[in-house]
């Protein structure tokens, strides 16, 4: 297995160059909290270990970047970020002196940031592409190369000829020969699925003419080739071809223009089989990478995508996603938020609940395998990787998911709801009055341990003093890797259930009783702090009082409705609120 030599707190300077080469790639959250994920959402899509950090290249670049060695590898990386800019320039301006200004600009700019070895490449190219675009206002340099990938494409898919051969059976189809139709049924749904995929990794279908010269041999030469990888059989078995027939949900991340166009074709098949499918594009132009414009604006995926749900929502909520992905649209594009090839830095909040919610992702290339499969990180799903080796052949590349990855799907928070339900059902048959306590757990930073112990003890001294009551403790049902969206998607299944008798939210007074029982005095950070301080309790007092209008009987006790003013959102994966981080 992969594993990074450097470690950190052996060597102060090398500890500095380290946090250096974050700052100077523009990574580092602390640096630069509005564009950079924050470690918690890092963590929807990367198992760090403690104090470790994620880097958007491969080992073998880190490394080279830490020993501060300027290497053929890196070298290469940063010219051929120079010569496609200056390809764009030469190509696309057509005044001499603003192409001798922007050329001289891009190789000013190019020298400053691989002067010292410490830039990524791929971050390289992101800076340059931004300073052509901005400096020659054409909005996507690569518009009129896309379109006609996508229509080469297209036209080849829609004819007769590929039709036919897509779907013909002869002695090189492979299949068992079985007297079984299912079984007959999944080789050949397999098979299909695995000859959409060869054609989808042979770059030249879509950069040349080829494929409108193609005959039906030359379509049956390419569908036929053997692939490799280990991947392979796991990818049956995840489709369930050889095992289990669970719909899955799946995270395509699209990567070029005309192989979009190949990637849908499989993505179809793939809904057809029973799957629901989001794809990620870009969300401004690379190259010829594929961005949302480019759904809505290129006729041809316009076609292509017009029975397909479209989010351009940045920051969607766990409720959100999950509403997303229980509806009846299979096929779903997302922005990744970025305008490079694949940082999860910089992705969008939006993309990393995708990442985390989804059974599986699947990537496409040469570049994606490095970021995914040439590094030490392991990440909270399985990675899927579609691409030509050196010698031309597919190989379809698998990385499991880390061992030790939580995730809390919909399901099972669904299922915690309703045993939840259940015993509130037993008590009011028992002739109980089923109490909810909505009280302070994560809104103060660093404090859910005694937050914890504040409400359960409160809530011991109400027990002691009403009869006949069943008393919903929340910071009981908490368990190690749950995020404050898990918990409110949790809690409104049961808060919107019309069981609840009353709904009491935490006071200062609970507060002072609970430390006085504690045998404590109240802690500066806890003085005057109620369920007005709390984001949870900001959000639940709003579905009380939603509560209420259908279940007018159920009451309604703590501080005045009127003082929940104070929070707003949940910071991306904290349990305290988003101001307390700005």
């Amino acid at each position: 297995m992969l594993e990074s030599s450097y470690k950190m707190g052996t060597d102060p300077e090398k500890d500095a160059w380290h946090t250096t080469f974050f700052i100077e790639n523009h990574l580092d959250y602390y640096a630069f909290p509005d564009h950079v994920a924050p470690p918690e959402q890092m963590r929807f899509m990367v198992y760090l270990e403690d104090d470790e950090r994620y880097y958007p290249c491969s080992d073998q670049m880190f490394e080279t970047i830490m020993r501060r060695e300027k290497s053929p590898v890196m070298e290469d990386g940063y010219n051929k970020a120079l010569r496609r800019i200056l390809g764009l320039i030469n190509h696309q301006i057509e005044d001499r002196r603003e192409r001798d200004y922007i050329t001289a600009l891009i190789k000013m700019k190019h020298a400053h940031e691989t002067r010292d070895g410490i830039m990524i490449p791929s971050r390289l190219e992101k800076r340059l592409m931004k300073i052509y675009i901005d400096r020659t206002q054409i909005q996507d340099p690569c518009r009129n190369e896309k379109e006609e990938r996508n229509r080469r494409v297209s036209v080849a898919l829609q004819s007769e000829t590929f039709k036919k051969a897509v779907n013909f059976l002869d002695d090189r189809a492979g299949l068992s020969g079985s007297g079984n139709i299912e079984t007959l049924t999944k080789e050949m749904d397999f098979l299909k699925l695995r000859r959409l995929i060869s054609l989808s990794v042979e770059q030249r279908l879509w950069e040349t003419d080829q494929l409108s010269r193609f005959g039906f041999s030359d379509y049956m030469d390419l569908l036929n080739h053997p692939i490799s990888g280990a991947g392979h059989r796991q990818l049956e078995q995840f489709l369930g071809v050889h095992g289990s027939k669970r719909p899955r949900k799946i995270l395509w991340l699209a990567n070029e223009a005309g192989e979009i166009v190949f990637d849908l074709a499989i993505v179809r098949h793939l809904v057809k089989l029973g799957h629901k499918v989001i794809i990620a594009v870009k969300e401004r132009p690379l190259f010829e990478k594929v961005t949302v414009n480019d759904i809505e604006e290129d006729s041809v995926l316009n076609t292509e995508f017009e029975d397909c749900l479209v989010i351009k929502e940045r920051v969607l909520t766990k409720n959100g996603l999950a509403m997303l992905l229980k509806g009846n649209q299979n096929v779903i594009v997302v922005s990744d938020g970025t305008r490079e090839r694949i940082n999860l830095l910089m992705v969008s909040t939006t993309f990393a609940r995708i990442f985390r919610e989804v059974d599986a992702v699947i990537t496409k290339g040469q570049r994606q395998y490095r970021r995914f499969f040439a590094t030490h990180f392991r990440f909270t799903q399985d990675i899927f990787n579609f691409s030509k080796k050196e010698d031309g052949i597919l190989c379809i590349r698998y990385k499991p998911k880390h061992p030790d990855a939580v995730r809390f799907s919909t399901k099972e928070l669904e299922k915690g709801a309703g045993t939840v339900i259940r015993q509130m059902e037993d008590a009011k048959k028992a002739g109980m009055t089923v109490i909810f306590y909505s009280g302070i757990i994560g809104s103060i930073p660093g404090k859910i341990k005694i937050a914890k112990k504040i409400m359960s003890v409160y809530i011991g001294l109400l027990k002691k003093r009403y009869s006949e009551t069943f008393i919903i403790n929340p910071s009981e049902y908490y368990m190690e890797g749950m995020d404050a969206d898990d918990l409110m998607y949790m809690w409104e299944i049961v808060q919107r259930s019309g069981i609840i008798d009353i709904w009491h939210f935490q006071t200062y007074s609970d507060i002072i009783r609970a430390f006085r029982a504690m045998q404590m005095k109240v802690p500066p950070e806890w003085v005057g702090k109620d369920a007005t301080f709390s984001t949870g309790c900001t959000k639940e007092m709003r579905i009380a009082l939603d509560v209420q209008k259908t279940h007018p009987e159920m009451q309604i006790i703590g501080p005045s409705r009127e003082k929940f003013l104070r929070r707003k959102e949940y910071g991306v994966g904290k349990m305290h609120d988003q101001c307390l981080l700005d």
